[in-house]
């Protein structure tokens, strides 16, 4: 048991497991009321936000209201009292204010990306993980440098690692890791993949997983114009890209079609751009709204400022909203 408020003990391994095994739209819905009902009581921001909302008590997943994402910048968005295990914080510019997200259990992140990863793009132990993430490393407390750190000590190879000025041994290390027979994946924020492109670096055989933005060091790109840039530069059919913020502790992948899947813990739903509460239909762009179900001790139910729309089933990402802050989660205008 773990201490959720002066006046509530929370079966809280039970709530992990069960949000951990839903498969379906049934359990899902289950767990999300449940997890609704303890984050409506128990955090203070989100208690404070749903009081301003006429709500009748969600019978639906797709009921919930959404917490605008502009409040992890202003508060500490928390349904637990006591020290976080870690507090990650968004990327941005100089004079940004940065996002905090408060991670009461590392454990269930770690459970999150392990399983999302594996079920989207492979085991670690089979893979060569390399990551050119330098602004990243350089500003800290960063939850995407904490998991691919993480994925990179599964793979168990000596060739995996963050490259920051060393560029030029990415190559070799590539090269090193093709003779050993696994598949290479890289992880890389658009400005030092653009980089690696101009120094002419061979990653024609690995697999590149594109999550960030330019930071300020290149002019911004579509995301179409960036990887027709990327596919071209490193003789390559497609580029992933990963679908994650400070604010989520999933993430989920996009494959050749850039359309990403959720795991089964989250669900993501398209908002009406002048109504918050109103949904469009499917196909018609609009604001996202992603449901976390891993986001137990924070808020599970995130309005983001991004700009997308459901295509059969998946997220397909259109951009941010105007006067939004530029962020490094891969999302640029399309």
């Amino acid at each position: 048991m773990r201490n959720c408020g002066s006046d509530y003990l929370c079966p809280v391994k039970d709530l992990e497991n069960a949000i951990f095994s839903t498969q379906s739209e049934e359990s899902f819905n289950a767990v999300a009321l449940e997890v609704f009902d303890f984050q409506s009581k128990h955090n203070p921001i989100y208690s404070d936000f749903l009081s301003h909302i006429r709500l009748k008590k969600p019978t639906h997943y797709t009921e919930i209201p959404c917490l605008p994402i502009s409040f992890f910048k202003t508060h500490a968005v928390s349904s637990v009292q006591g020290k976080a295990e870690v507090t990650f914080l968004s990327s941005g510019t100089t004079g940004m204010i940065r996002s905090k997200h408060l991670v009461y259990s590392t454990e269930m992140y770690r459970r999150s990306f392990e399983a999302i990863y594996e079920m989207q793009i492979g085991k670690p132990e089979n893979q060569v993980i390399l990551a050119l993430l330098p602004n990243y490393i350089q500003q800290g407390n960063s939850s995407l440098v904490f998991m691919v750190d993480a994925l990179i000590k599964q793979t168990k190879s000596p060739l995996s690692g963050f490259i920051l000025d060393e560029m030029e041994t990415l190559s070799v290390r590539v090269k090193m890791a093709q003779e050993t027979g696994k598949e290479v994946v890289v992880f890389g924020v658009s400005y030092a993949l653009l980089d690696a492109v101009e120094m002419g670096i061979n990653l024609s055989s690995a697999r590149i997983i594109e999550t960030g933005g330019m930071k300020g060091r290149r002019k911004e790109l579509s995301k179409e114009a960036l990887h027709a840039e990327l596919k071209k530069g490193f003789h390559v059919p497609f580029i992933s890209s990963e679908y994650g913020m400070t604010e989520l502790l999933s993430q989920s992948y996009s494959n050749a079609d850039g359309l990403f899947d959720m795991p089964p813990w989250m669900r993501f739903q398209i908002r009406e751009t002048t109504d918050p509460f109103s949904f469009e239909a499917p196909g018609k762009t609009g604001g996202v709204n992603v449901i976390d179900l891993a986001n137990l001790y924070s808020c599970s139910f995130i309005s983001t400022q991004d700009l997308g729309k459901n295509v059969n089933g998946q997220l397909q990402l259109m951009g941010r909203f105007d006067h939004a802050d530029v962020r490094g989660c891969n999302l640029l205008v399309g």
